[in-house]
């Protein structure tokens, strides 16, 4: 009895094992270096906005103001941090500031843009109604998103993932945008190349944006994987596509080849260890 507990202890450490690991694969893109964290600050009825903030990194940070629509810049500087990482700056605004809505303050540092922040300022009439004080990174938990493949502010839009348990009528769509002041066109084409979705989704302030979709239906008898699309404006920045299988009307999501290979290998391993436990209490004479 002792040594059948110890196999099933065993093969239940190895099934684990195998979801710890998958999980650490999923979250190992998002587990990097921070290495920069600002705050922006206005005063009520003010022109002045001040940008203090800290890094870990000696590059110099150079600060792009974009309009609400995201057509113009409106301001420009570049700064060196001090010898503690600190580092300051102030944007006045000006006649170039004429749209009301939030201004984005993008800060990139180092030549291929190693660290990028940004923080959203609202500005109405040429001045800021409101005293506030935002603060965006994450200096000391070590979490950002890495400015890889476009996913950071210059990226245009991505899309994150979809949501979904095997055997869904509806799946989850999630996806960010660096520009907040259009709505976004999302598209599900069936693999018939039928258009079976149009839907209309604004974005959060931050940027993020998601959807859900309801499938089966006339327009979802195809088996296969169906083409989701996001569109905000015609430039190949702002569209991006995934994919997501349906069959029999519901969702099949798949695996990600690693985590599907960690899995196979953890269920050979349990099958293994199960095989010689069986070996191992055949009598010998």
């Amino acid at each position: 009895m002792n040594f059948k507990r110890s196999t099933t202890s065993m093969a239940i450490a190895l099934m684990a094992l195998s979801l710890v690991s998958m999980t650490s694969i999923q979250q190992e893109a998002f587990a990097l270096n921070q290495g920069m964290s600002i705050t922006a600050t206005t005063e009520k009825t003010g022109n002045m906005i001040t940008i203090t903030g800290k890094t870990v990194s000696d590059y110099d940070i150079t600060f792009t103001v974009v309009s609400p629509s995201g057509n113009n810049v409106v301001g420009v500087n570049q700064i060196s941090p001090d010898n503690d990482g600190n580092f300051a700056t102030t944007f006045t605004i000006g006649s170039g500031w004429k749209e009301n809505g939030f201004y984005s303050i993008n800060a990139k540092q180092g030549t291929s843009s190693l660290y990028e922040v940004e923080v959203l300022v609202e500005v109405t009439n040429g001045v800021t109604l409101r005293s506030t004080s935002v603060t965006e990174g994450n200096l000391e938990t070590g979490i950002f998103k890495p400015n890889v493949n476009n996913a950071a502010r210059d990226m245009g839009i991505i899309l994150d993932e979809i949501i979904a348990e095997e055997g869904d009528t509806m799946f989850g769509v999630t996806g960010t945008t660096d520009i907040v002041s259009q709505d976004i066109t999302l598209k599900v084409i069936a693999p018939n190349g039928n258009v079976v979705k149009v839907a209309q989704v604004s974005p959060m302030l931050d940027g993020e944006f998601s959807a859900e979709i309801t499938v089966g239906g006339p327009l979802w008898k195809q088996d296969g994987d169906y083409i989701v699309t996001v569109r905000q404006f015609d430039d190949p920045k702002y569209t991006a596509s995934t994919k997501v299988g349906i069959k029999d009307g519901v969702v099949i999501p798949e695996f990600g080849t690693i985590a599907a290979m960690i899995l196979a290998v953890a269920i050979i391993s349990v099958i293994a260890v199960s095989a010689k436990s069986r070996l191992s209490i055949i009598p010998r004479y």
